[in-house]
This record gives C-alpha cells, sequence and structure tokens, in this order.
C-alpha cells in the first residue's frame, strides 16, 4: 500500500467513531481530507451530523460536498474530532500544523470528547522533533518573539533552526491573521515543559505541540489499520 493508500485506510475506519446525531470537528490537510470526503458519502446517504471545520480550506471543501456546518459558539461542546497529524509517539502526543491551522485545530480538538488522529505508519515516531515544530505567533513584534523563543530553547539546552513560515515572497498568514515560526530543533525529551514554556512567551499564540488531547490514533499499514487508545 502506498502512504496515500494508507492514510484513506485509516480515515474510512475512523467512520467508526461517528454516530447519528453528531457535531464532529473536522480536520485540516490531506489526510483529513479523506475523513471528510468519507463523512460527506454517509451524509448523502442519509446520515445527520454537524460539522466543525478546523480552516476556510476545510470548510469549503465540507461545504462543496454537502456536509452541513455549524461552529464552537453554536457547539461549544463536541462528540468527536478527526484530523491527521505530522507525527505522534506512544504516549499520544503530537506535532501538528505542517497545515497552517494548529490553533484552529487545537482549539476545536480541545472542545471534543475524542480526539482521533488518522495517519500513516511513516508519522509514528519513537521521540517527537522529526518534523519541525510550528509555533504560531502574532505579527507585531515577531522578530523579539522569536528572540524570547531562542532564549527557552537554550534554556531547555535545544538547539533551534528557527525560520518565519513564507508563501512565496511574502509570510505565510493563518486563518486567525497570524504568523508561524517553523523550529527544526530534532528530538523534544520534554514535550510538555517545552509547550509550556514557549506558550509563557508574549507573542506565542501557540505551539503544534498536542499534548494530553489525542485519545485514539488510527494508524494505516501495509496489513491494515491498527488501532491504539489512550488508557
Amino acid at each position: 500500500m502506498t502512504p496515500d493508500q494508507m492514510k484513506k485506510a485509516a480515515a474510512l475506519e475512523a467512520m467508526k467513531f461517528v454516530k447519528p446525531g453528531a457535531n464532529i470537528g473536522l480536520g485540516t490537510g490531506s489526510t483529513a481530507k479523506y475523513f471528510v470526503e468519507a463523512l460527506a458519502a454517509k451524509v448523502k446517504e442519509g446520515l445527520d451530523v454537524r460539522g466543525v471545520p478546523t480552516s476556510k480550506a476545510t470548510a469549503d471543501l465540507a461545504r462543496s460536498l454537502g456536509i452541513p456546518l455549524t461552529n464552537l459558539d453554536e457547539k461549544p461542546y463536541l462528540e468527536l474530532t478527526v484530523d491527521g497529524t505530522d507525527e505522534f509517539d506512544s504516549e499520544f502526543r503530537l506535532i501538528k500544523g505542517g497545515g497552517g491551522s494548529l490553533l484552529l485545530e487545537k482549539i476545536v480538538a480541545s472542545s471534543s470528547k475524542w480526539m482521533v488522529v488518522i495517519a500513516d505508519e511513516s508519522k509514528k515516531v519513537k521521540k517527537l522533533g522529526k518534523f519541525p515544530l510550528p509555533v504560531e505567533v502574532i505579527p507585531f513584534g515577531a522578530r523579539a518573539t522569536a528572540w524570547k523563543m531562542e532564549r527557552a530553547f537554550k534554556f531547555l539546552k535545544l538547539e533551534a533552526k528557527m525560520s518565519i513560515r513564507m508563501n512565496g515572497t511574502v509570510p505565510f498568514t493563518t486563518d486567525a491573521q497570524n504568523l508561524i515560526i517553523d523550529c527544526s530543533i530534532g528530538e523534544i525529551p520534554e514535550p510538555e515543559r517545552l509547550d509550556t514554556l514557549l506558550n509563557s512567551i508574549p507573542g506565542v499564540v501557540d505551539t503544534g505541540l498536542f499534548c494530553g488531547i489525542c485519545g485514539i490514533v488510527l494508524m494505516g499499514t501495509p496489513s491494515g489499520v491498527k488501532e491504539f487508545k489512550r488508557g
């Protein structure tokens, strides 16, 4: 199986968690897209659900496929969020934000009873950090914020190569009108501590570290989908 086939298999497996009448967080990215498409097929067959998208791109896709949408103001508590990930470890910690929607993804996922992550087997790592850590920051004083972030990394004895994410010749802007600083760190020995430290910096909106949020991982493999559930 190709990675895309493994992602699609995991997305289809996630449908078993969808119940009629549910309000469901819809993730962003190529893997989450497979779930949105699978959900839309069931909606066309009569399944009654509402989706809460984590990005404008996902909202546009869901709307084009006929999935009824709502939001966290109308439905502040969700039964389920299904999303992809850039990395996950054995303790259900994630790095997300490669698609640029980490803030909205974290708000939606943390408002859900269950966050189900769908991924292919390449996303499983022994320690987080192979994928650069995205950190969302407000535009005002972004360079000053980056300098404070650098000090935080050094405090934890980590070396980080940081760069503002670009969209061609201009900085990439998130749906919340923020910037993203991508931090190539290598292995992160204490993800929770790093997340807390970075989030204490004025100007940092949130990080791509998802700790204590994911409850279930569905990992596509050549031999089928493996399910991991946090105890």
